[in-house]
């Protein structure tokens, strides 16, 4: 067979010396626990429950439920993308080679910039996680931002040394958070135990009833950010056609039945009263503390960790989709060399943590300018900065699921699948659409209103950006997808 006959119909080959990642190196164990490293329940739980209650009330599993199946949906389109052409690109490349150069251009710098938005609140978050356990037990005052830099600086360090030791340290903290909440929430369950009952999954216990659930929807799906993480793994793990499909399921149905353990837990310990759950900063933390007074200290370490995790965890795949970009030409070519004593994406690192710095700072300028200053805390920046970088990952989504079946019927109409390839992401899109419309309708509070003009000006300056690109490098739209995770 000669060698173009091996490229399946108009795919195209990999550069000639292309940079590549360390291959190999991860098993399906490694980038599961990735993943879930990356959703980081426990970070994601405790900033976000309390706005879900707050919108859903005690019901507030059922938003959950409905988040998981959403997720589920675009499950199946990063899994029937990866089984065909595993890439570190991820949904970047996906696009990309189903609608050419352009589109592979704008949805990196959406995803880029999305995932960049959204990785500064977890800068800030670490710190300032760590500024308040030392406020609340020890009445200690230290600025977060000394323990963001601290903490940054130390997990970009371990990124550098390897995929493999960076990786293996966020499962290991993921499994500490993870035994931690369940030992919470079991506990909570068993004290609580002659008061349980099923009003949490009873429709009709919703705060304002559907639009009680739909408005706390986006902050649902929040929970499971990260879900696609070993898709930008794949160059670096063993088998990625087969493992990448079982880890995003794997994650998706784990985190899916943690989340719900802990939504029963939480609302059970308040004694399923809706005005007391909106009154709790921290609800987990808060039922932790109501059951003995040390597992409210093992969840702040469990916060802790899991902040960590997700810091370690987040930057390391999703720097490597925008490797992966300036490695193909889309965006800056500095971006995609690899650092050959460890193999890995040093630059990539470097640049997104860096552009996440500048943002945070940018943020911090905004407010004191903006006559705000008081309102410099870490938890409002974490509200702020995560809404606005999800509406940008929640545009690269639907943009997947769009994609999904062009492709398969551009590339594989053999394997083409109604179900799987049609109907499957045609309800992803719907999914994605409700958070989308919920995130961006009028009577926004500030600065959430002004979010919407900000994603659009950020999609129109892109598309902008890729045509230009593409008029000048009328061969970039070959080279997306060119390299193959396992080729």
């Amino acid at each position: 067979m000669s060698e173009a006959a091996s490229v399946p119909f108009s795919e195209t080959k990999a550069p000639e010396s292309p940079e590549r990642l360390h291959r190999g190196a991860l098993r399906l164990i490694d980038i599961s626990a990735s993943t879930m490293a990356n959703i980081g329940p426990a970070y994601s739980f405790y900033f976000s429950a309390g706005l879900i209650v707050t919108t859903a009330g005690r019901a507030a599993p059922l938003t959950i439920i409905a988040a998981i199946i959403a997720v589920a949906l675009l499950g199946n389109t990063l899994s029937q993308f990866s089984r065909a052409h595993p890439s570190t690109g991820g949904f970047i490349t996906f696009v990309g080679k189903t609608f050419g150069g352009t589109s592979a251009v704008t949805t990196a710098l959406l995803a880029g910039i999305g995932y960049i938005v959204a990785i500064a609140s977890v800068l800030v978050i670490s710190g300032g996680f760590l500024s308040m356990m030392l406020a609340y037990y020890f009445n200690v005052s230290v600025p977060w931002i000394i323990f963001s830099v601290l903490l940054t600086a130390g997990a970009m360090a371990m990124m550098f040394r390897g995929v493999g030791v960076s990786t293996r340290l966020a499962g290991l903290f993921f499994g500490f958070e993870l035994v931690v909440l369940i030992v919470v929430s079991v506990a909570t369950l068993i004290k609580h135990g002659g008061s349980l009952n099923g009003t949490p999954f009873e429709p009709h216990y919703l705060s304002n009833g559907f639009s009680g659930l739909a408005d706390g929807f986006p902050l649902a799906i929040y929970l499971f950010i990260g879900w696609e993480n070993s898709a930008a793994l794949a160059e670096e793990t063993d088998n990625p056609r087969r493992n990448v499909p079982r880890a995003v399921f794997l994650s998706i149905a784990l985190m899916g039945v943690t989340y719900l353990l802990l939504g029963y837990a939480t609302v059970s310990g308040f004694g399923y009263s809706d005005s007391a759950l909106a009154g709790a900063a921290i609800p987990f933390i808060s039922v932790a503390h109501g059951v003995v007074a040390w597992l409210a200290f093992i969840a702040f370490m469990a916060g802790l960790t899991s902040t960590i995790g997700v810091l370690i965890a987040a930057v390391n795949s999703q720097c490597r989709l925008i490797f992966n970009a300036g490695r193909e030409g889309l965006l800056p070519r500095w971006i995609g060399r690899v650092n050959q004593t460890w193999l890995t994406p040093v630059n990539a690192i470097i640049a997104f943590v860096g552009i996440a710095g500048v943002i945070t700072l940018g943020w911090a300028l905004g407010h004191w300018f903006g006559g705000s200053g008081n309102s410099l805390n870490a938890l409002n920046f974490y509200d702020e900065s995560a809404t606005m970088g999800t509406i940008l990952i929640l545009v690269v989504y639907f943009l997947a699921n769009l994609a999904l079946p062009f492709y398969y019927r551009k590339y594989r109409p053999a394997e083409f699948h109604v179900v799987k390839h049609l109907v499957l992401p045609v309800l992803g899109m719907v999914a994605i659409g409700i958070p989308v419309y919920y995130l961006c309708k009028p009577g926004q509070p500030d600065p959430y209103d002004w979010f919407p003009y900000m994603a659009l000006g950020i999609v129109v300056v892109s598309v902008v950006y890729a045509l230009v690109l593409t008029r000048r490098d009328p061969g970039l739209g070959d080279r997306v997808g060119s390299i193959v995770a396992d080729e």
